[in-house]
């Protein structure tokens, strides 16, 4: 029977799915032992219960704080991908401002919007007052580093998972496993 792999990404840019994706057709290798049943880049629908669950970005949210918690839940394996994941890295750099701060300068401070404004709460996430790395919040299993982290390490983490051995991330030029 194949395992189950889902992909979230919270306070992040997107880089580290790009990476994924630059495992190229060893994404097929992946796909021989498991089956991607959830990631951004595919449908936005509730995390099941699943083997593994990758996630990129720090925590920066309310929602986020709930986000995790559920991912922690429904996840066998956990996976830190990318610095923003370990360390916070360019998210956290909020922490020196207010939200509101940071709010005003990303939005009403804008030279590209016409009418620059705040947008309102239903508009946007609840931000935090600071960002976090997932493992303030839950417990991480494996910590892929990188900015973003190369296709080649990634598709080693998984591949090492997938067939259940436990991947030597020092070995690796990564970090220690959670």
């Amino acid at each position: 029977m194949k395992k189950k792999i889902a992909t979230v990404w919270l306070a992040g840019c997107s880089g580290c799915h790009m990476s994924l994706l630059d495992m190229d057709e060893r994404i097929l290798d992946v796909l021989a032992v498991a089956d991607i049943v959830k990631s951004p880049i595919v449908d936005g629908k509730k995390l099941p219960e699943v083997d593994v669950t990758v996630v990129e970005g720090a925590v920066g949210a309310d929602e986020h704080i709930e986000e995790i918690k559920h991912i922690r839940k429904q996840s066998k394996v956990l996976v830190s991908l990318g610095d923003c994941a370990i360390n916070g890295n360019i998210s956290a750099m909020r922490n020196f401002y207010t939200v509101q701060d940071a709010l005003e300068r990303s939005y009403a401070d804008s030279d590209t919007n016409d009418a620059p404004q705040i947008p309102g709460c239903e508009d946007i996430l609840t931000l935090d007052k600071k960002v976090v790395p997932l493992h303030d919040i839950v417990k991480v299993d494996y910590y892929i580093p990188g900015c973003p982290p190369t296709g080649d390490m990634i598709f080693y983490v998984l591949n090492e998972i997938l067939n259940d051995r436990v991947p030597d991330l020092q070995k690796e030029g990564g970090l220690k496993n959670g």
